[in-house]
């Protein structure tokens, strides 16, 4: 069987990441006969001067993207329905406010180096749903540590890690590093470092460029 490295650049606090993250975990279950992954979370901030306390998020959409509020509740629509597609729960309304999510990407990067990707895809999972699900606030030191326990990780290890500064300089790195290569938008997969699918796709554009993409290593490596 054909073994595929996944690197997921994203963002917290991307809507479209909690999608396209559900959509690629439908794609890796249809294909789980013919292809492994091994799936990485790469660090992107989408708003990386956000202020402590965040912003009202109708504010921060309409001056970002110069829409009307109306025209903010009609994308929000499209994507909840996205989102119930690719089995992810958006709760209407339960974000209210956009907030930094650099300890959160630390957390991440922690999660992998201490206990491996399994255990950062929980923790993913569980801070995507925090904020997105549960309207709760990702830059929360105490929602942090929730989202880690719900993770199967040691919440004191989790609480150490947000108090001080632990990781700071990987994810500033790693940030670097996949802006440096001309990543701009989030989600971002990049597939054995070389294949690049980008945005929120629906699962089975997941699911064709993971056989494609095998089948070419395959064959590159009988050749």
């Amino acid at each position: 069987m054909t073994t595929l490295n996944l690197d997921f650049v994203s963002d917290v606090a991307c809507p479209w990441c909690a999608v396209g993250l559900a959509a690629l975990e439908q794609a890796m279950d249809s294909v789980s006969d013919e292809v492994r992954v091994e799936l990485h979370f790469q660090p992107f901030e989408l708003n990386p001067d956000m202020p402590p306390g965040g912003e009202d998020i109708i504010e921060h959409l309409t001056r970002k993207y110069r829409i009307t509020p109306a025209q903010v509740e009609q994308n929000q629509q499209h994507l909840y329905q996205r989102g119930a597609d690719a089995g992810f729960a958006f709760t209407p309304g339960a974000r209210k406010r956009i907030y930094n999510t650099f300890d959160a990407h630390r957390l991440l990067h922690w999660a992998a180096e201490t206990a491996g990707p399994d255990a950062q895809h929980r923790l993913k999972r569980a801070l995507l749903k925090a904020y997105f699900t549960d309207g709760q606030d990702p830059s929360d030191p105490a929602v942090l540590r929730a989202a880690a326990v719900a993770a199967g990780l040691d919440g004191q290890q989790a609480a150490a890690v947000i108090a001080g500064s632990d990781y700071a300089g990987d994810v500033r790195a790693r940030e670097k590093l996949y802006l440096d290569q001309g990543i701009h938008s989030v989600p971002s997969v990049i597939i054995n470092g070389r294949y690049l699918v980008q945005g929120g796709q629906p699962a089975e554009v997941f699911a064709q460029a993971l056989r494609q993409i095998a089948a070419e290593s395959a064959s590159g490596a009988g050749a």
